[in-house]
């Protein structure tokens, strides 16, 4: 396995906000033709509890728009539909109602929340009707994480797919512990070394810890598998606490970047919560 730790620069431009569309969806296919090596991106994040998340997935929603990427699938590894249900406000807000959301069932039990904003996605507006559409209508429905990991892998071409974690590493443990099934006779570990060009991983401290790393802490026995699976030929890519402590985003600067509109995801997080907590744009890293 190749550990690369990725310094990635602390400067970057936050391209926030364009406008959005709730359009009809466009007609995407499922499965690409061929490959044509525009990256294919499956994002896989603990939405719920710190708004950098946020950031990094409209990143590549706007990477996708400008085809830069093409983003197959959300993975959300905390648990809670609310959870997955701010992911399918994203997507739906963002245009990319298309983009297929699975979610962790049996993952961390109570893990750390930083900033709890999940019940944005449910706000009514002054006239007591939903503010933001939902493309799901039954979250229940939802594949499991891993589950939606084997069917994005498998539709693939080889060596194609590069996934984004900038959260816990649920659902990716419990791919590579999985077996052949409908989508692919291949187990989760030769699925992943088939499929899979690249991880990029927000994750770990490579100087002097404060403390320790939060993805990666909140579920031990999760890391330990999933780090103890995966196929050592596979590049692994770092993007450690240190990449991003030095990118701060105040609320006062989200809020007034958005002024043109209230209906927004994420100024009402920054409207509703309490997001002054501390946190830096650690997750927006591995996207740059």
């Amino acid at each position: 396995m190749h550990w690369v730790h990725a310094a990635i620069p602390a400067l970057f431009g936050m391209m926030f906000f364009m406008s959005c569309s709730n359009s009809d969806n466009p007609d995407i296919p499922d499965i690409p033709q061929e490959y044509t090596g525009v990256p294919l991106i499956i994002f896989d994040t603990d939405i719920g509890s710190s708004a950098d998340d946020l950031f990094a997935l409209e990143m590549l929603y706007r990477y996708e728009e400008q085809g830069k990427c093409r983003l197959l699938g959300v993975v959300v590894d905390r648990e809670g539909q609310q959870n997955a249900a701010f992911a399918d406000v994203m997507n739906t807000y963002f245009g990319h109602s298309y983009t297929p959301v699975g979610l962790v069932r049996e993952g961390i039990d109570n893990p750390k929340v930083w900033i709890d904003y999940a019940h944005v996605a449910d706000m009514q507006d002054d006239n007591e009707q939903p503010m933001f559409l939902h493309t799901v209508t039954d979250y229940n429905a939802l594949p499991d994480g891993w589950q939606l990991y084997r069917r994005l892998l498998a539709a693939q071409p080889d060596h194609s797919v590069s996934i984004v974690s900038i959260g816990f590493v649920t659902c990716l443990a419990q791919l590579l512990q999985s077996e052949g099934d409908e989508y692919s006779p291949l187990s989760g570990v030769e699925l992943v070394r088939q499929k899979v060009k690249c991880i990029y991983l927000q994750g770990g401290v490579f100087g002097e810890a404060e403390e320790p790393d939060y993805n990666f802490a909140q579920g031990a026995d999760f890391a330990l598998e999933f780090f103890r699976l995966w196929p050592k030929d596979v590049d692994m890519v770092f993007s450690p606490m240190e990449a991003g402590q030095m990118v701060e985003y105040t609320p006062e600067q989200v809020i007034g970047d958005v002024s043109w509109t209230d209906v927004h995801p994420i100024k009402q997080v920054y409207m509703n919560c309490n997001c002054n907590t501390g946190q830096r744009m650690w997750d927006v890293m591995p996207t740059v």
